[in-house]
Order: C-alpha cells, then sequence, then structure tokens
C-alpha cells in the first residue's frame, strides 16, 4: 500500500479596493513604469519593504458591501506589489483599478480576497 502525503495551502483573506492612475511613484520602484497589473499592500503584507516586487494571485471570493455581484466568478488576476497603502488604507491590497476589474465590478469598490504568492 502506498501512502500519499498532500500539503494543501490555504490561500490569506482579505480586502481589496482600487486605486485609479497614475500608478508611479511609488514606494518600491519611484518613477519606473510597472505596467497595469500593480498593486500596494497595507501594513498586513508590507513587512519593512519586503513585499516589493513580489508577485500575488489575487481572486474575489465576495462583495464587502451591498453591491450587487461584486465578483467575476471563476477569474484572478496577478499583480506585482510595487507600492505601499499607509495609514487610512481601506483594503489590505490595494489593486490598480485595472487588475481590479479582471477579478470584481469596479462600481463595487471594496470586496473580500483570497491571495497567496504567485
Amino acid at each position: 500500500m502506498v501512502l500519499c502525503l498532500v500539503s494543501i495551502a490555504h490561500a490569506a483573506q482579505g480586502t481589496a479596493v482600487w486605486y485609479k492612475p497614475p500608478y508611479t511613484p511609488s514606494k518600491c520602484f519611484g518613477n519606473q513604469n510597472n505596467g497595469a497589473m500593480v498593486a500596494g499592500v497595507s501594513d498586513k503584507l508590507w513587512n519593512n519593504g519586503a513585499a516589493c516586487g513580489k508577485m500575488y494571485r489575487v481572486r474575489c471570493i465576495e462583495g464587502a458591501n451591498l453591491a450587487p455581484h461584486p465578483c467575476k466568478q471563476g477569474t484572478s488576476v496577478v499583480v506585482k506589489i510595487v507600492d505601499y497603502c499607509q495609514r487610512g488604507c481601506t483594503g489590505d491590497i490595494n489593486l490598480s483599478r485595472d487588475a481590479f476589474a479582471q477579478i470584481a465590478d469596479v462600481n463595487a469598490g471594496i470586496v473580500k480576497v483570497q491571495y497567496d504568492q504567485a
């Protein structure tokens, strides 16, 4: 008999919001253009700047307010962490508008997400 051990990684959960371009300057890379699939993170993920350049796969799991049908089912987006969201941050991950639109209706404004390093 063969015994298989399977490791199941659990994605972290939090909230995501979006912000408008321009996406520069950023805390991690200054005025360097990092494309449109980028994000800033709150203290929850920032880790004194260690988050800079890391890639995260983000998936909308449900609304965080009363917006109808906020998530685009079966979709995820991979973003590069380029910025730090200081005090007043309303999400754990602050996605570029383009990235947010891949997984959720931008009119929802804020959604609950699962995320893990890509």
